[in-house]
């Protein structure tokens, strides 16, 4: 926990009574002292600094001054096959803390329908999972995630529509387009520019065994290029930082991948 994250709810003015696990880590962790100053933030607002006013049991008083703008996010949104829920617990928490501004999880013929109905996917599961993320990134900004249990519908309506939010969009598939490029990792993908000032980028990560030539079929029917990180097949929890990495960091598949007609 890198930063002490406060819902604004909780504030009184500028005060807030902290007894839950950041009055745990707080005391036992940081091992603060009163009139200490704490790195802090209100979430889905500004960061700063908060002093500690008071150390009471297992209650901790801090003073918040936060004035400072969150660090900026990533330009990649993620499109991401629900996986199993005790990996989407650590795999939320990966992609909040990369900056990952909207995340869309979506049903794909590989995932066990009972996936959905996991109490992860309520939104306090959701909120914690995501904060966890934050804390260790020092973020105060909440990503969005929404739930697709239709793929079809999703892609073909919904990912249609957010076309034209995104100069580019990425399936990663395993096996997928071409490795003859010196790019890094060996990926089969070639540098390009700096992700500042790039427009935002739609990256589609699928179960560990891949997504189903009728999924890829459908993404490529939207103007996404496929891409592989190699040849090995990796755990989603390892795929998503990787992939998230690459794209963000403008690595590109080393030829376009058009869409079929």
């Amino acid at each position: 926990m890198n930063i002490i994250l406060v819902d604004p709810a909780e504030l009184a003015a500028d005060t807030v009574i902290l007894d839950d696990r950041r009055a745990e880590h707080i005391r036992k962790i940081l091992k603060s002292k009163v009139g200490d100053n704490l790195r802090a933030g209100i979430i889905d607002g500004p960061m700063g600094l908060a002093r500690v006013l008071d150390l009471d049991g297992k209650r901790v008083t801090l003073r918040l001054d936060c004035r400072l703008s969150p660090p900026a996010k990533a330009v990649t949104d993620l499109i991401l096959a629900l996986p199993r829920p005790i990996m989407l617990k650590r795999v939320l928490a990966q992609a909040a803390a990369l900056g990952v501004q909207r995340i869309m999880l979506v049903n794909a013929r590989r995932v066990e329908k009972s996936f959905f109905h996991s109490s992860l996917l309520a939104p306090a599961g959701l909120r914690a999972a995501l904060l966890q993320g934050l804390e260790q990134a020092v973020d105060t900004i909440l990503p969005t995630v929404s739930l697709h249990p239709r793929f079809r519908p999703f892609v073909e309506d919904e990912v249609a529509r957010l076309t034209p939010l995104y100069g580019r969009r990425l399936l990663a598939h395993p096996g997928a387009g071409p490795n003859r490029a010196t790019g890094a990792l060996g990926t089969g993908m070639t540098t390009g520019p700096s992700p500042t000032g790039r427009r935002r980028q739609l990256l589609a990560i699928g179960p560990e065994g891949g997504w189903v030539d009728f999924e890829v079929d459908c993404f490529r029917a939207q103007g996404f290029s496929l891409f592989s990180p190699g040849p090995r097949i990796l755990r989603v929890d390892t795929a998503v930082p990787v992939l998230l990495a690459l794209a963000e960091h403008g690595l590109a598949p080393a030829e376009p991948d058009l869409a079929r007609a």
